[in-house]
C-alpha cells in the first residue's frame, strides 16, 4: 500500500493570533499547513512548495492579498493555485469583484464560520488529491507504454534473424526437392516467413520512431530513377496482371536520401495502388524534377473513401481499402515518417472522378545545403 503524501495548504495572514486559529480549525490528518506572516514569506513558501490551497488575508502591509494573488497568477508553477480570500473588514462589493477579478475562487468574511469554512477546505483538498492521483496514474500508463514499445522493438529485432534463416533454408531446400506438393509447401513456408519477416520490419520501425523520436536516415548520392525501376521490376513480378507505367520529366532526378528507406517508400506506394486500385486501371508513376525539388506522383483508379482517407497515415488505422489481410496497417504511417526524417512530405487526393493520386515532395539536397551554402 502506498502512503500518501500530505497535502499542503499555505495559510497567510500578518497576525499571530489569526493564524494560530486557522491551524486549530483545519489541523487533520494527511494535510500540512504552511504559515507565512507576509506576501514576500508567502512567495518565498510557494517556491519550494506545492500547495492545494492558498488561505489569504486582504489587509496586511507592504503586500496586501491581491497583490499576492496577482504575482501567483503570474506565474506559472502557481498560476492554477485556488485561492480563497480572508477579510475583517466590512462587506464592499467593489472588493469582491476585485477579489474574483485576480483570481479568486472564494471570499470569506471574519469571524470565520468553522462548519463552512472546513466543508469549502475539504472540496479543494479533495479535487487537489483526485488531481495529484490522474497524474500519477498517467505516468504510471506512459511508462508501460514505454517499457511496452521497448519490448516490441527488443523482440522484433531479435525474431528477424530466425526468421531470415527460415527463409534461406527454404530457398536452399527448395532447390534439391524434386517431389511437387514438398516443393508447394516449402513455397508456402518461404512466403508466410517473408510476410511475418516484413511485419517484424514494420513494427521495429514503428518502435524506432516512437523511442527514438523519427525514422533515422542515412543520406547519400542516389539516382530516383535507377532506384524506382529496380522497385518497379520487383512489384512487376508479384503483380503479373497489371501494368505499372513511368514518366519522369527532363532534368536530373539525382538528390541526396537514404537508397534503402525511400525504396520503402517507393514499394509501400506502388505496392498500395497495385493491390487497392481499380483492376482494369494500370497504376501511373510520374516524377517531376526542379532545381531543388522532385515531386514523386503515384496514381491509381479507385477512390479512397473520406473516413479512410482522414486517417490514412495513422498507425494501426482501420478501413478495408487501407489496411490488407497480410499487414499492420503500419506502412503509410512509416513511410510518412521516411518522408518527414528527409524534410519532406506526403499526401493524397482522392475522388470517384479522378482516381487516388500520393504526391511525395523530396528535397534534393540536405538541409543546410538547400541555400546553396
Amino acid at each position: 500500500m502506498i502512503a500518501l503524501a500530505a497535502v499542503k495548504i499555505l495559510l497567510v495572514d500578518d497576525i499571530e493570533e489569526n493564524l494560530h486559529a486557522l491551524e486549530a480549525l483545519l489541523r487533520g490528518e494527511r494535510v500540512e499547513l504552511l504559515r507565512a506572516r507576509s506576501g514576500r514569506e508567502a512567495l518565498e513558501l510557494l517556491l519550494v512548495h506545492d500547495v492545494a490551497l492558498a488561505l489569504l488575508d486582504v489587509q496586511m502591509p507592504e503586500m496586501d492579498g491581491f497583490e499576492l494573488a496577482e504575482l501567483m497568477r503570474g506565474t506559472t508553477r502557481t498560476r492554477h493555485v485556488p485561492i480563497i480570500f480572508l477579510t475583517a473588514g466590512a462587506h464592499d462589493t467593489q472588493r469582491v469583484f476585485r477579489g474574483y477579478e485576480v483570481g479568486a475562487v472564494d471570499f470569506l468574511y471574519k469571524p470565520l464560520d468553522p462548519v463552512l469554512l472546513g466543508h469549502k477546505v475539504k472540496t479543494f483538498v479533495a479535487l487537489y488529491a483526485q488531481r495529484r492521483e490522474g497524474e500519477r496514474l498517467a505516468n504510471e500508463l506512459r511508462e508501460m507504454v514505454r517499457l511496452t514499445e521497448m519490448f516490441v522493438a527488443v523482440v522484433s529485432h531479435d525474431l528477424r534473424a530466425p526468421l531470415s534463416t527460415v527463409i534461406m533454408g527454404a530457398a536452399l531446400l527448395d532447390a534439391s526437392l524434386s517431389d511437387a506438393a514438398a516443393k508447394t509447401t516449402l513455397g508456402r513456408v518461404r512466403s508466410s516467413a517473408q510476410r511475418m519477416l516484413g511485419m517484424l520490419e514494420q513494427l521495429y520501425d514503428l518502435s524506432r520512431v516512437r523511442l527514438g523520436g523519427g525514422i533515422s536516415i542515412e543520406p547519400r548520392e542516389t539516382d530516383l530513377l535507377a532506384l524506382a525501376q529496380r522497385v518497379f521490376e520487383e512489384l512487376r513480378l508479384a503483380y503479373r496482371e497489371r501494368t505499372v507505367t513511368f514518366e519522369c520529366d527532363e532534368g536530373a532526378a539525382v538528390g541526396f536520401w537514404d537508397e534503402a528507406r525511400l525504396a520503402q517508400v517507393l514499394t509501400n506506394l506502388v505496392g498500395n495502388a497495385l493491390r487497392y486500385g481499380t483492376r482494369d486501371e494500370g497504376v501511373e508513376v510520374r516524377v517531376r524534377c526542379a532545381s531543388s525539388t522532385l515531386v514523386v506522383e503515384v496514381h491509381n483508379g479507385g477512390e479512397i473513401p473520406a473516413d479512410v482517407r482522414a486517417q490514412l497515415f495513422d498507425p494501426f488505422r482501420r478501413g478495408s481499402q487501407a489496411r490488407g489481410h497480410d499487414g499492420l496497417g503500419l506502412g503509410l504511417f512509416i513511410a510518412r515518417q521516411i518522408v518527414v526524417a528527409h524534410h519532406g512530405s506526403i499526401d493524397v487526393s482522392s475522388s470517384r472522378e479522378a482516381g487516388t493520386t500520393f504526391r511525395v515532395h523530396l528535397p534534393k539536397c540536405p538541409p543546410g545545403e538547400q541555400s546553396g551554402s
